[in-house]
């Protein structure tokens, strides 16, 4: 029988998270938000294991530790804190728990300390499973999972498809629902594409453009009302890796991190790279596709042999005008150039962000604001930080395709709006001209 884990912790990002690890591994989780519904679950189901936080909007967690042991003085109990101090984790492990753990918690921290709680347990009693419902495991999950339409502009190219050898853990807040969020980055077989699995609610949407659902200040996925916001900055790093096959695990809306895209990509190269023997697929543009509003804002991508952009960034000072082309050669040149620069916001739209519900999780350190004269939070990365950022996004919005792009860009004064746009444009073009043919 699979071990049974309860989790008590009063952040619905962590909860889900370490819940799917442990899932994923084969075992049986339980959650509860609070110590009193803990204890409850507890007494009903008997775990195995005990994730417990330290700090829980109901009562003290060294207060349900004790009442833990109290119950059943066998209890494996894991503490774990966002802020805790030495001293804590000394009482707690007097107080019989376990192990302490701090926040974040790395996917292999979860598995290994769960590990040591049931062997530990063993040593005393033996193992002392019981059965409860169960997530629904990692096969019947990727049951829903489709791979990327094609296009009769996609070609095989010279390089393999690719994926991570690693699952990963990733926490943060969200820039624009202003919650901590978490997100597992797992690998995923040849000609899969990249997928996202809503938390908790376990919906299963593909990174790709039939699922953006809106584009006011980031790109939104959605399925059956379900939804993942934020999804550019994350998919620029894939795109620009080369990242064909990933499945990501997600509350809601990707971790902004620091507003670029620099730590999701050392965090996929500590997760390191598994070459997959499959010939990789990309979107060979074949001709010139337009999208322009008005006189000024217009998109335009050609072919061209490699990938390449052009931005023309206009605003009133401090920005003034920008301009920049980045050719992605390599992925160390995107993450000098491109991935460092982060997403900028204005003073004057902050009150409208509000309204609109957005912007919740500005803070200081994960955004540039930019008020009537000068940059008021921060020093640039770069002098033309703004239009790198506009490239970055691109790169990550036009990986919505489902492949990766061969084909040059050129942007001026364009937004996520024109980049889902264009390419819906090239797939009603392809598709008219396939049935023509």
């Amino acid at each position: 029988m699979p071990h049974t884990v309860l989790i008590i912790d009063d952040e619905p990002s962590i909860l889900g998270t370490v819940a799917d690890v442990l899932a994923d591994e084969g075992y049986r989780t339980l959650t509860a938000e609070n110590g009193l519904d803990g204890l409850a679950l507890f007494k009903k189901k008997k775990p195995d294991v005990v994730f417990l936080d330290i700090w829980l909007a109901d009562r003290d967690g060294l207060e349900v530790l004790h009442a833990l042991r109290d119950l059943d003085p066998r209890a494996a109990v894991i503490m774990i804190s966002g802020h805790g101090t030495v001293s804590t984790a000394v009482k707690a492990i007097r107080m019989g728990a376990y192990d302490y753990l701090e926040k974040p918690l790395s996917y292999n921290q979860v598995l290994e300390a769960a590990a040591g709680a049931l062997e530990q347990r063993r040593s005393v009693t033996g193992d002392q499973t019981r059965p409860i419902e169960a997530r629904r495991n990692r096969t019947e999950i990727e049951k829903e999972i489709i791979p990327p339409p094609e296009l009769p502009i996609v070609r095989n190219a010279r390089k393999h498809q690719k994926t991570i050898k690693r699952s990963t853990v990733i926490y943060g807040l969200g820039l624009h629902s202003g919650t901590r969020t978490a997100m597992v980055m797992q690998p995923l077989p040849p000609n899969s594409g990249i997928h996202f699995l809503t938390l908790p609610a376990e919906k299963v949407i593909a990174a790709h453009v039939g699922q953006v659902d809106d584009t006011e200040y980031a790109t939104t996925l959605s399925c059956d009302g379900e939804s993942i916001r934020t999804v550019e900055h994350l998919l620029s790093a894939l795109h620009a890796r080369g990242i064909t096959n990933l499945f990501i695990k997600v509350h809601g809306e990707i971790p902004v991190l620091d507003g670029s895209a620099l730590e999701l990509c050392e965090v996929i190269e500590e997760a390191g790279l598994q070459g997959q023997r499959v010939a990789r697929k990309e979107v060979v543009i074949d001709r010139e596709y337009v999208v322009a509003r008005g006189d000024e804002e217009q998109l335009t991508i050609e072919p061209y042999d490699g990938f390449c952009i052009s931005y023309l960034l206009r605003y009133p000072p401090p920005i003034g005008e920008q301009r920049y082309e980045f050719e992605l050669s390599s992925f160390e040149a995107y993450k000098s150039e491109i991935a460092p620069a982060r997403t900028f916001g204005f003073m004057r739209d902050l009150a409208m962000m509000t309204e609109l519900g957005l912007g919740s999780g500005g803070r200081l350190d994960n955004f540039i604001l930019v008020g009537e004269d000068n940059v008021i939070n921060t020093e640039l990365r770069f002098e033309d930080e703004f239009v790198r950022h506009k490239i970055l996004d691109i790169i990550g919005d036009l990986y919505l395709l489902g492949f990766p792009i061969r084909g040059k860009v050129t942007a001026r004064l364009t937004g996520h709006r024109d980049n889902i746009e264009l390419l819906r444009e090239i797939r009603r073009r392809s598709a008219v001209e396939e049935g023509d043919g």
